[in-house]
């Protein structure tokens, strides 16, 4: 595809979650999210997903699905056009307009069961994990004219973050993965293979708190006010920039939040941590 066809044909919500970017307010047909260039605390970014474009109020500056990869990734457009072309089904969704209106889902799942799969117990196994398998599903989905299996983690609004060695997506509407056991102490997680690291680690059998899977940093604004109630937050986030600048954030918000990824240092993540000592 030439330029012009991958910004007609590659969708912009596509490309934005690539990037673990998703939206603070959204109805059918644009959304708003925070700034691709700089921190905020109100959103600027207006995504009309029809047009597949974007716009900064901030800036007054246009994004097509190229320039976005150009601004996040800093590169030139030959280097954005092999990043997008690595993205050909990774979209959750496709919205048209129609007489049944605009919303149409674009994959179908076909069963969800306990794991099972060889594949899927192997992956679970090389992530060190495989012990918690029962806190997620084993889902067969069709997207985009071909099948897929994959592990699957449900979120609050019924969505399913599905990971497999290949690609990770959400089906679904995208939110945070509350569990709730009842506790004054909350352990936060950016994704689901995190908590269920911990979970391994810890041998949790009982339920001595809540967790919190965000599924991404951009979905913690969904359950801030919540974490007030808590009289502990434990932060296990990703040892990268959006992960510490989001441990900056709720340490300078809520005073009983720990910064537990000093267990993990030198290492993206508590899981990456935990399969190299393993």
């Amino acid at each position: 595809m030439n330029c012009e066809e991958i910004k007609k044909n590659i969708g912009i919500r596509t490309v934005l979650e690539s990037f673990n970017l998703f939206p603070v307010k959204e109805n059918l047909r644009t959304a708003f999210y925070f700034a691709l260039d700089r921190e905020e605390k109100i959103p600027s970014l207006s995504v009309d997903f029809i047009k597949n474009k974007a716009f900064d109020f901030g800036t007054g500056r246009s994004y097509d699905v190229i320039s976005i990869v150009q601004t996040i990734n800093k590169c030139s457009i030959s280097d954005a056009l092999k990043y997008l072309g690595k993205l050909d089904f990774s979209h959750e969704r496709t919205e048209k307009n129609s007489k049944e209106g605009w919303q149409t889902r674009s994959y179908e799942v076909s069963k969800i069961h306990e794991i099972t799969h060889p594949a899927l117990v192997r992956y679970l196994k090389e992530r060190k994990v495989y012990e918690q398998s029962h806190l997620v599903k084993e889902i067969h989905f069709r997207l985009k004219l071909k099948n897929y299996f994959a592990v699957g983690f449900l979120n609050d609004s019924g969505g399913m973050e599905i990971r497999n060695q290949y690609f990770k997506i959400c089906l679904g509407d995208k939110d945070v993965t509350l569990v709730k056991n009842g506790s004054n102490e909350i352990a936060i997680f950016e994704g689901f293979f995190d908590f269920l690291t911990y979970m391994n680690i810890e041998n949790k059998q009982d339920n001595s708190s809540d967790y919190l899977v965000l599924n991404s940093t951009a979905m913690l604004y969904k359950i801030e006010k919540k974490l007030s109630e808590y009289s502990k937050i434990s932060l296990f986030l990703d040892n990268d920039p959006n992960g510490r600048q989001t441990v900056k954030q709720m340490k300078m918000k809520y005073a009983n939040a720990e910064d537990c990824s000093l267990i993990y240092t030198g290492f993206k993540d508590l899981n990456e941590w935990f399969c190299q000592r393993t």
